[in-house]
């Protein structure tokens, strides 16, 4: 995509590409910015600087440091947040017990690594599952989390009838409404009823039009009635109730939050079985085009996202209520329904599981130390009174945000600098420190507190920031929210350039792009 972008540039336009690591900017708002490069002694000179790094990477938390401790004092691995690629696994011994702290992409990722990556691979057999064929290099895999189940899998169909019109029911109106109100908000009381019903709306409206014939009532009267309700009304209930006479077809987000809620087995094999049965439930429903309304919801879910910043940006959700639901819970509901990995990643998983590499530890997994033994420990209610002992502790998620901890040199010089600020959320009773860069609302600019507003000629991008619907992973033909963001930024900065002087030897007709 790089290629074929740079390939369909008009000519005024020059690409000059750096291949090295940006390390500080400086400038006045009035004037250049000089942008300082790792293995260069002059500075680059630019009119304007957008900050597009991704994901960054962040140094360990008090609680990973004393983990760490504790693998040198007693020689073993430790792996805190990390992104995949780039972690060297390669002190992890054939047949050691590892714990895996994460049950996202990033453990999938790991886990390609330390099974495929060390020569192992599959067959496929008669039935169409997947058989697991060791390499003998590999580790002994114990994975937990917060929910003790995998992301769902990815969609593998497209809607079966027409596209939903969103949003319906949490859209600017609704948003508008909510602030109207003049008071603090709570994402889970206040708003979550509205931001549910609209993922409904979106799963009820695929199912209706694509599978008619198991619904209990006529499309028009249904919607009627389901226009009119709040989410979490009893006649909500009876309404669905009535109309979807298979619980399997009803939106259920409380089982699909949390779906080991309330369960414990026996014994460890005991809940490796049921959780197999979990995850083969999953991919065959997300291959099979009879349950397309999942992804109704699905485009719902990408919609409601869409409207959340304003909220954020308006300050009315309580600086609690961003900390523990948006950023905390909301985040993770969010990437289990709609940042899962492909089918066949889940299909694997399952053959490792039955070969003996992946043991699952179950949900609400607390990790300790065993001073004695020298080992980590894994325990979870899932499975009472079961403990895993391991000889390495792989944290299996991405580091947080946090511009205190950046490992990236350019924020770190501007931090230093007070050039740049973390978002801070506070009222009376609460203060939450995100960790993620503040830019304005409008046009992405960096906030510079030593400008007291926004910097001019700064602009920043993606996740690092608190401009957060641009977190969702784009999907082909939507209007992904940070399409809309990168669209709009482009034609600002154009607009920016062609009514200012410009530093560089190019006239205004042209425009040079440096890449870092």
């Amino acid at each position: 995509m790089f290629r074929r972008a740079l390939a369909e540039l008009p000519p005024s336009v020059t690409v000059e590409w750096h291949r090295t690591t940006a390390t500080a900017v400086s400038g006045p708002p009035d004037g250049p910015q000089q942008v300082r490069l790792a293995d260069r002694p002059d500075p680059l000179t630019a009119d304007l600087v957008i900050l597009a790094q991704g994901h960054i990477g962040s140094t360990p938390t008090a609680e990973h440091r004393e983990h760490a401790a504790f693998a040198r004092r007693h020689g073993r691995f430790h792996l805190p947040p990390e992104f995949s690629a780039d972690a060297d696994l390669s002190a992890l011994r054939p047949g050691e017990p590892v714990i895996l702290r994460g049950f996202g992409l990033a453990f999938i990722d790991l886990v390609a690594l330390l099974t495929e990556g060390r020569g192992g691979g599959y067959r496929t057999e008669a039935d169409g599952t997947l058989t697991y064929l060791p390499s003998g290099r590999e580790p002994v895999l114990h994975v937990g989390s917060r929910r003790g189940v995998p992301y769902h899998s990815k969609t593998r169909y497209q809607l079966q009838g027409p596209r939903p019109a969103l949003p319906r029911h949490f859209g600017p109106e609704a948003v508008d409404a909510l602030l109207a109100e003049e008071r603090p908000l709570d994402l889970r009381l206040d708003v979550w009823p509205l931001m549910a019903k609209e993922i409904g709306f979106g799963h009820y409206h695929e199912l209706f039009h694509a599978h008619p014939g198991r619904t209990a009532l006529p499309w028009p009267d249904f919607v009627a009635a389901y226009d009119r309700l709040g989410w979490y009304d009893d006649d909500m209930a009876a309404l669905v109730a009535r109309a979807v006479p298979d619980p399997a077809d009803r939106l259920d987000f409380e089982a699909l939050d949390r779906p080991l809620d309330g369960l414990a087995f026996p014994t460890p094999g005991a809940f490796q079985e049921h959780l197999r049965e979990h995850i083969a439930q999953d991919v065959a429903r997300r291959e099979d085009p009879e349950f397309s309304a999942d992804l109704g919801a699905f485009l719902a879910l990408l919609s409601v996202y869409g409207q959340l910043p304003r909220l954020v940006a308006a300050g009315r959700l309580t600086a609690r209520s961003v900390a523990e639901r948006l950023d905390g819970w909301w985040s993770g509901f969010f990437s289990l329904l709609a940042s899962g990995p492909p089918g066949f990643r889940l299909r694997q998983l399952l053959a490792l599981s039955r070969a003996g590499i992946v043991h699952f530890v179950g949900a609400g997994v607390r990790i300790g130390t065993d001073e004695g033994a020298g080992t980590f420990t894994a325990t979870s209610p899932t499975v009472p009174g079961h403990t895993v002992h391991a000889s390495a502790l792989i944290e299996a998620y991405l580091p947080g945000p946090s511009l205190d901890r950046t490992e990236d040199p350019l924020l770190r010089d501007l931090r230093r600098a007070g050039a740049l600020t973390e978002e801070v959320i506070a009222d009376p009773t609460h203060t939450h420190r995100s960790g993620l860069l503040a830019v304005s609302a409008s046009n992405a600019h960096v906030i510079d507190p030593s400008l007291g507003g926004p910097h001019p000629r700064r602009i920043a991008l993606g996740a690092p920031t608190n401009s957060r619907a641009v977190a969702a992973f784009a999907r082909p033909r939507t209007d992904a929210p940070a399409f809309r963001q990168n669209d709009a930024v482009a034609r600002a900065v154009l607009r920016a350039l062609g009514a200012a002087p410009l530093t560089s030897h190019f006239s205004n007709d042209e425009k040079e792009v440096s890449i870092i």
